[in-house]
């Protein structure tokens, strides 16, 4: 419940002690924006039986109608409407608001978490809200300034090339020295500007002198491809060629060839 709760409000949204890194505009600006929220938005859901007035009213959320006595929830924002327990939930991420505080919007119910995010971004790296008049937006999520950098060598990336690895921007150099698979012909990384052919599990570079026939040195991009002991082969004559004691192919298939790495 503690992890519920700290994930629909998250106290750095309302309380400028968890956010001690901001300028005192910054501050200024969080404590105004929590104290409006508080005043238009926040509220909590009551649960209680559907009153005999109410017997067959519709759900505000499924339209499934709720009878007299049947547990049901309220939410004084949103006028004399009742929800099922189930169906009181936020409108972005569903997780239930029984029992918790819910903020309205428009005649919607959102948990503090995305509520928030109608208003401001938040920051893919700290969680916390930005407040800053820019701010680095990438991947289509957003940033402070300071926060997008590699995340092996924390270098800033602003205006710098990138990878995304796991969510999160790496540097080209930490890619490639760390991340980057190995070819299976060459053995050198295949970089961020290299095209990469996979066939079952295994990493190319596209390029024709490393993806290709092992017996005959044919190109294999784009072609049928026969694989045997982890080694490509154009054909099955060229594979019997190279061991005629070994049975029939482990696969035939067409490779998959990637585009590079997406950056910025």
């Amino acid at each position: 419940r503690i992890k519920a709760l700290l994930q629909q409000l998250p106290p750095q949204d309302c309380d400028e002690r968890y956010c001690p890194s901001l300028a005192e505009e910054e501050r200024k600006q969080l404590r105004a924006f929590s104290a409006r929220r508080r005043r238009e938005a926040l509220g909590q859901g009551q649960e209680c039986p559907v009153p005999g007035p109410c017997h067959g009213c519709p759900c505000k959320e499924c339209g499934r109608r709720l009878n007299k006595g049947d547990p049901g929830i309220s939410a004084s924002r949103l006028g004399d409407h009742f929800w099922h327990p189930s169906c009181f939930s936020c409108h972005f991420c569903r997780q239930p608001l029984v029992d918790l505080i819910y903020f309205q919007q428009d005649g919607r119910i959102y948990c503090g978490r995305h509520h928030a995010e109608l208003f401001r971004p938040r920051c893919a790296s700290c969680d916390q809200l930005i407040f800053m008049e820019e701010c680095i937006e990438a991947e289509g999520r957003r940033w402070h300034p300071e926060h997008f950098c590699c995340l092996e060598c924390e270098a800033p990336l602003r205006g710098q090339r990138y990878v995304m690895r796991s969510g999160r921007p790496c540097c080209r150099g930490c890619f490639e020295s760390l991340f980057a698979e190995p070819c299976q012909a060459c053995g050198d990384p295949i970089g961020v500007d290299s095209e990469e052919a996979t066939h079952q599990g295994l990493h190319w570079h596209a390029r024709a002198p490393c993806f290709c026939c092992s017996l005959c040195r044919k190109p294999l991009r784009g072609q049928p491809l026969t694989a045997r002991h982890g080694r490509l082969f154009c054909s099955e004559s060229c594979s019997l060629g190279l061991d005629a004691a070994s049975s029939a192919s482990d696969s035939s298939d067409s490779a998959f060839v990637s585009a590079p790495s997406p950056d910025s």
